[in-house]
């Protein structure tokens, strides 16, 4: 039998990259989908692409319209909503002499009030159907230390990682596990993006920073989307029914905690 068969997930950022790659995963493993993404057209695509299990939403985590509007299409859907990806999320990095407000406000905007108010419309209605349900929080290795040029970034990951402690542990009376994924530096577009700054900031000739980042690794390279898939099913899935406010380092060895 497949893990999350009969299972329904909503997926915040789910159009492209590590979204994505756990709808594919999830569709996989027998559930059913909604592919939120604040690009629509973009989402359409993807759950086109992934199949019959699949359904694009149109989601803008900034705006609590758009995320009760979401959930509770994508209840409608699928009778329930059993699964909670909080996956959407920005990056920008400056020195401290640098950060603008505008970037301060929009990355918390998304990471952080993005995260508490999905999961709070979520487990609303996971409360509501009464069977539980598992909300899993994207952190990231740089909510578990500062660094010198990504301080807002850093400070929005780490309080995704205390979001999901203190939503763990208040929400575990209905049955609801929530839980944490800390990826480390992942490829794709997104690092590319990164790189880009880095090269701005560090003087550095673009594909520099991602080289050395990717050689700095221990297991060796740098992650791809596939590689957080396995802790995203099992997160899921009922063979983590007693791991509760936890989060999981997917990083190739880079922090240790």
């Amino acid at each position: 039998m497949k893990r999350l068969e009969g299972k329904s997930a909503l997926i915040t950022g789910a159009a492209r990259g590590i979204g994505r790659a756990f709808a594919e995963a999830y569709v996989r493993e027998g559930a059913t989908v909604a592919v939120g993404d604040i690009d629509i057209e973009r989402a359409e695509d993807a759950a086109r692409e992934i199949g019959a299990g699949a359904r694009a939403l149109q989601l803008d985590v900034t705006r609590q319209e758009s995320i009760d509007a979401a959930v509770a299409k994508a209840a409608e859907w699928a009778g329930g909503i059993d699964i909670l990806i909080n996956n959407a999320a920005l990056f920008d990095l400056a020195p401290i002499v640098d950060i603008e407000r505008a970037s301060y406000e929009r990355l918390f905007q998304v990471n952080v009030a993005g995260t508490l108010f999905t999961m709070q419309a979520v487990a609303r209605q996971m409360i509501a159907q009464g069977r539980g349900g598992r909300i899993i929080n994207m952190a990231s290795q740089a909510g578990r230390r500062g660094e010198p040029l990504v301080a807002v970034y850093c400070a929005t990951k780490a309080a995704v990682i205390s979001l999901t402690q203190s939503a763990g542990l208040d929400l575990i009376k209905h049955g609801i596990n929530v839980n944490a994924i800390a990826p480390g530096v992942v490829d794709g577009a997104h690092w590319d993006h990164v790189d880009a700054l880095f090269a701005r900031y560090e003087g550095r000739p673009l594909g520099e920073k991602k080289r050395l980042v990717a050689g700095a690794v221990p297991y060796g390279r740098m992650g791809t989307a596939e590689d957080l898939t396995g802790m995203a099913v099992f997160l899921a899935s009922a063979e983590a029914e007693y791991i509760v406010a936890q989060t999981y380092n997917v990083d190739g060895g880079n922090w240790m905690s």
